[in-house]
């Protein structure tokens, strides 16, 4: 008998490793990627560590799986020349530290320019992240973690930076309900830089973020495009490889889909059916 359930955890093991390592990306333009981007031109360069692989997947703006490749964006934050973000730089560094993962699922949801206030629940933004999220799992898969960064937007005031830290706590409270995962794993970037003053203002709040489950990975002092404002090609890789890591070292308890699936009418899907249906 001690052999049959030993038997069976193994089994459930290799079950869960075959399983798609669902990450969601959001925020604004460092996220979405605009490295290489200068004058509103992307060098098309990308760097090995970001290339494409067979074990990386995407998620389109069609809620269609596809294999990934930069700039992870191009089809999301579509009004903006998109270039090299960390998305795909995690995901392989990923793939190189734990053999345990064998598909990362990626799901872009950044937009450039944009302030925490408009990804207030019930808002176009988050309405997209919700939708997407739940999209991603239908197939099959774990959501593992949010990446998050944003914020560059919120330092332009000082009203917007000493609100920071309140809005987005509730932007965490309110998307860990409607997804029914209520310890969702979210690793949010410190700002390297911003659009106004207030920089400090904002990092501080970022750093200081008390929610359970919530990590904070510190760009400050990566390398910057020429515009003063968005990380090089190089630092999105090495920021990447810093949400690994941070990744890593916590490996919370994930949210399957089988179980999401049982719970009751699931919350996250009937705001997804009701998002689709407008």
């Amino acid at each position: 008998m001690l052999a049959f359930c030993w038997l069976m955890l193994l089994v459930y093991a290799s079950l869960v490793g075959c399983e798609k390592h669902i990450i969601l990306l959001a925020g604004q333009s460092n996220m979405s990627g605009r490295g290489g981007v200068v004058n509103d031109t992307w060098d098309g360069i990308v760097p090995d560590e970001s290339r494409p692989s067979r074990f990386i997947i995407q998620l389109t703006a069609g809620l269609t799986w596809e294999k990934a490749e930069e700039p992870l964006h191009r089809d999301i934050d579509i009004t903006k020349v998109c270039g090299i973000g960390p998305g795909l730089a995690f995901a392989k560094s990923l793939l190189h530290k734990d053999s345990s993962v064998s598909q990362v699922a990626l799901v872009p949801c950044a937009i450039g320019g944009t302030n925490i206030s408009q990804w207030a629940r019930g808002s176009q933004l988050y309405n997209q992240l919700v939708r997407r999220a739940v999209a991603a799992v239908q197939g099959g898969g774990t959501i593992r973690a949010m990446l998050w960064y944003q914020g560059e937007s919120d330092t332009e005031t000082l009203a917007d930076a000493e609100l920071y830290k309140g809005r987005f706590e509730n932007f965490i409270i309110n998307l860990r309900q409607d997804l029914v995962f209520p310890m969702l794993p979210v690793i949010q970037v410190a700002l390297a830089s911003g659009s106004g003053p207030f920089i400090a203002k904002v990092r501080e709040a970022q750093l200081g973020t008390e929610l359970p489950n919530v990590w904070c990975v510190d760009a400050k002092g990566l390398q910057l495009q020429p515009d003063g404002l968005h990380l090089s090609s190089a630092a999105q890789v090495q920021l990447g490889k810093m949400l690994a890591h941070a990744f890593l070292q916590t490996i919370p308890s994930p949210i399957h889909s089988s179980a999401a699936r049982g719970l009751p009418k699931f919350n996250g899907l009937s705001l997804f059916q009701s998002i689709v249906s407008r």
